[in-house]
C-alpha cells in the first residue's frame, strides 16, 4: 500500500486510491469480511459447523447442513440485519480508522452516501468493535482521570445544573497506561472516590506493577509501589513519576470532542472513549491490519437502533465496588 502515517513512518498507510482497489465492490468486500471472520474457512454462524454449503437465498449467501439454517458473514456481528452493503462497511471502518480524531455522522454521510441517521448507527455500532475486556499490564503503569463536557457557562438556562463551577455537570472518564506496550485502557465512570478508582488500578495492574499518579487523595493506599506527583504544586514530573501519556491521551480525546463531535452525550460517551481508546492502541500497525482487526471484532456484538437510542447506564457497573 503507498503512503505513510506522520509520527509512525514504519507503517503502511493507504491512500483512497488505494482504498478503492482493496474494495472494489460488495462482492469483493465480502469476501474480506469472510476471510476475516473465517481465516480457515466459512463455518456456520449459528452452530460453528464446518458443513456448510453456498445457497441461492437473496440475502443469505450460505447454508448449514447441521443445523440446517441459512446465515451471511453478517449474522451474529454488529452488521446483523444491516441493509447496507459490504463495500460501505469497509468504507466506513476506514473512515473511522484512519480519522484520529473521529468522524462525525454527518461527515460519514455524506461520504459513504447513506442517511445521517443510518451513519451515527453504523458508527456506534462500529465503536462496538473497539469495546475490549479488561487487559491485566505489566507497568510501569500510569492512572489519572479527566472529566468530559461543557462549561457551565455556555450552556442553555434549562440545561445548567446550577449546582457550582468547575467539573459541575462534566462526566468522568478514567485511564491506565501501560508504558510497556503503550496501550491504554479508559472508561466512563460515576465518581472519583477511592473505591473507585482503587477498583480500576486493581483491574489492570499485576502485583508487582509500579503506579505513578498525580496527588489525587484518592489514589492513597494503592497496595501498589506507588508514586505520585504533585500537580497542585505545579510539579509534572520527577524522574520516572508522571502521568504525561495519559494528559497527551485526554488531549486528543478532547479535540475530537471539541473540534469533531461537538457534544457527546453521557448516554454514549463509553463507546467515544473506547473508539479513541482502540485508534490508540492499533495504531502501529499498518492501516489494513487495524482494518482487519476491526472486522476480526464485530463478531459477537450487537447494537440494535431500538437499543442505542434507549436508556442505559453510562459507566460499567461493576466499578466503584
Amino acid at each position: 500500500m503507498a503512503g505513510t502515517a506522520p509520527g509512525k513512518h514504519y507503517r503502511k498507510g493507504m491512500t483512497l486510491i488505494d482504498l478503492l482497489n482493496v474494495f472494489p465492490d460488495d462482492e469483493t468486500a465480502e469476501k474480506w469480511f469472510e476471510e476475516n471472520r473465517w481465516p480457515d474457512g466459512v463455518r456456520c454462524a449459528h452452530c460453528g459447523g464446518e458443513n456448510v454449503s453456498e445457497a441461492k437465498h437473496p440475502t443469505m449467501k450460505y447454508w448449514c447442513k447441521d443445523c440446517r439454517k441459512y446465515f451471511s458473514v453478517k449474522h451474529g456481528t454488529v452488521m446483523q440485519s444491516s441493509k447496507v452493503g459490504y463495500q460501505k462497511w469497509a468504507l466506513a471502518i476506514y473512515i473511522l480508522t484512519t480519522q484520529i480524531k473521529g468522524s462525525s455522522s454527518m461527515k460519514l454521510h455524506r461520504d459513504i452516501g447513506v442517511t445521517q441517521k443510518t451513519a451515527w448507527h453504523m458508527a456506534h455500532r462500529i465503536r462496538e468493535t473497539w469495546a475490549t475486556g479488561t487487559p491485566t499490564y505489566a507497568g510501569p503503569l500510569e492512572v489519572d482521570e479527566t472529566y468530559i463536557g461543557g462549561k457551565e457557562k455556555n450552556k442553555h438556562g434549562n440545561k445548567k445544573t446550577n449546582a457550582g463551577r468547575g467539573t459541575v455537570g462534566k462526566q468522568i472518564v478514567a485511564g491506565v497506561k501501560d508504558r510497556d506496550s503503550g496501550h491504554i485502557s479508559a472508561q466512563v465512570v460515576p465518581n472519583t472516590k477511592k473505591s473507585t478508582l482503587h477498583g480500576i488500578v486493581h483491574d489492570h495492574a499485576s502485583p508487582d506493577s509500579v503506579v505513578y499518579t498525580d496527588d489525587l487523595q484518592s489514589y492513597q493506599g494503592l497496595p501498589y509501589e506507588h508514586e505520585s506527583v504533585s500537580h497542585s504544586v505545579s510539579q509534572y514530573v520527577r524522574d520516572q513519576a508522571h502521568v504525561n501519556g495519559l494528559e497527551s491521551f485526554w488531549a486528543g480525546l478532547k479535540r475530537g470532542y471539541h473540534g469533531v463531535y461537538h457534544h457527546l452525550s453521557p448516554k454514549h460517551l463509553k463507546r467515544y472513549v473506547a473508539e479513541f481508546a482502540g485508534r490508540h492502541n492499533d495504531r502501529p500497525s499498518d492501516t489494513i491490519d487495524q482494518m482487519a482487526h476491526m472486522a476480526q471484532g464485530l463478531t459477537g456484538k450487537q447494537l440494535r437502533y431500538k437499543d442505542l437510542i434507549a436508556g442505559g447506564p453510562a459507566y460499567p457497573q461493576k466499578v466503584g465496588f
